[in-house]
């Protein structure tokens, strides 16, 4: 025997909207049932009765649009009556209405500023424990690494060296020296004033080499190489080579990570170092063309005001911000999950991260060396 189309057809009895269910109402006439309840119109009325009399067959999937469709227009439990279903089609009615029932209410997309304030603090907390937790890994595999020195590899950090600190040279000098002569040009239109240009000359000195050179180094290597770390160790994650290197018995830390964070550090003071002098060079040109300053003069100057405190709180602050920026981003790396566009994401993370905490960091040290009077 053929199944019967479905059919509606809704009628006003007595003051109460009926609608009649007629034919075979299963899973393969669902978009039929969306197009027929799409073009229905139900009557203003006290109750709704769905009557089954005309019903040969339904499943849990009709069940479930019709309900859902009738609970969306505003006909929920409270005002649907049924009528005329045999015991086996009212029990599965009853089955999909209580699912309905229980069903959890999406919460709302939006968020008050007290809940913005509280998730950002929630995420900030989660960040710092992962940062400490992943820190003290770091710091046992250096003592592990003590104790046996020939888990060090030399080739991978000399590798590491030359690729963080000898190719980055050249955008370290040309920034440092662009900053430089800006620095220079805005101090010198404002002492030529007062026909104090020859100060400028101190200026560029204890800028460029207690706080510049070594902020614009560590901004460079986190945008350079620490972006490079968290997409070489993200991609060896995501194919599953840091799984692999841990089922040969070796630690991802020992190989990936220590390598890097010596590498970084030994690097970064060196680059300081070179943008220590490329940002006095840039400052000098300034003041051979535009404030009449012998170059002679100007380096003397630079001798005279530039104490050893002043450059050795620039070259300090280098190996610090070096493995700030390193543990960041290897962390960050070890961290990817998925494919390539989670590289990518934790890849761009790493660069906001280190960043930011780069300048945390320097106004930490800024307030800590004044309260000390260095």
């Amino acid at each position: 025997m053929t199944p019967t189309a479905l059919a509606l057809d809704c009628r006003l009895e007595e003051d109460d909207g009926v609608l009649y269910l007629a034919g075979t109402w299963r899973l393969h006439n669902v978009p039929a049932i969306l197009a027929a309840l799409g073009k229905l119109a139900l009557p203003r009325a006290r109750d709704l009765v769905l009557d089954g009399s005309r019903l040969e067959s339904i499943d849990t999937a009709a069940a479930f649009v019709i309900l859902e469709h009738l609970e969306r227009v505003g006909c929920g439990a409270e005002r649907v009556v049924e009528r005329a279903f045999d015991p086996k089609q009212r029990r599965l009615l009853e089955l999909v209405r209580r699912h309905l029932r229980t069903r959890p209410v999406p919460a709302s997309s939006r968020r008050g500023v007290v809940q913005q304030v509280g998730a950002a603090t929630i995420a900030i907390c989660e960040q710092l424990r992962r940062d400490l937790a992943f820190t003290g890994r770091v710091c046992l595999e250096l003592m592990a690494l003590a104790r046996r020195p020939s888990l060090f590899r030399p080739r991978e950090a000399a590798a590491q060296f030359e690729a963080v600190c000898i190719d980055a040279i050249p955008i370290v000098v040309l920034v440092n020296v662009l900053i430089g002569i800006v620095v220079a040009y805005v101090l010198g239109v404002e002492a030529q004033r007062y026909g104090a240009s020859l100060f400028v000359a101190d200026g560029i000195a204890l800028a460029v080499c207690r706080e510049l050179s070594p902020i614009l180094g560590s901004v460079l290597v986190a945008g350079r190489s620490g972006a490079a770390f968290t997409a070489e160790i993200g991609t060896m994650k995501v194919e599953e080579e840091v799984d692999a290197l841990s089922t040969m018995g070796l630690s991802p830390i020992q190989v990936l990570v220590i390598p890097r964070l010596l590498a970084l550090a030994l690097a970064m003071p060196l680059l300081v170092l070179v943008g220590d002098a490329a940002g006095v060079a840039g400052g000098m040109l300034v003041g051979a063309s535009k404030l009449h300053i012998p170059p002679g003069v100007f380096v003397d100057r630079v001798h005279s005001v530039l104490e050893l405190r002043h450059f050795f709180v620039g070259l300090g602050k280098a190996p610090v911000f070096a493995l700030l920026v390193a543990m960041i981003a290897c962390r960050m790396g070890l961290e990817v999950k998925g494919d390539a566009r989670g590289v990518g994401r934790n890849t761009t993370s790493t660069v906001v991260q280190c960043i930011v905490w780069v300048f945390v960091l320097d106004a930490a040290f800024a307030v800590i060396l004044q309260r000390l009077g260095i």
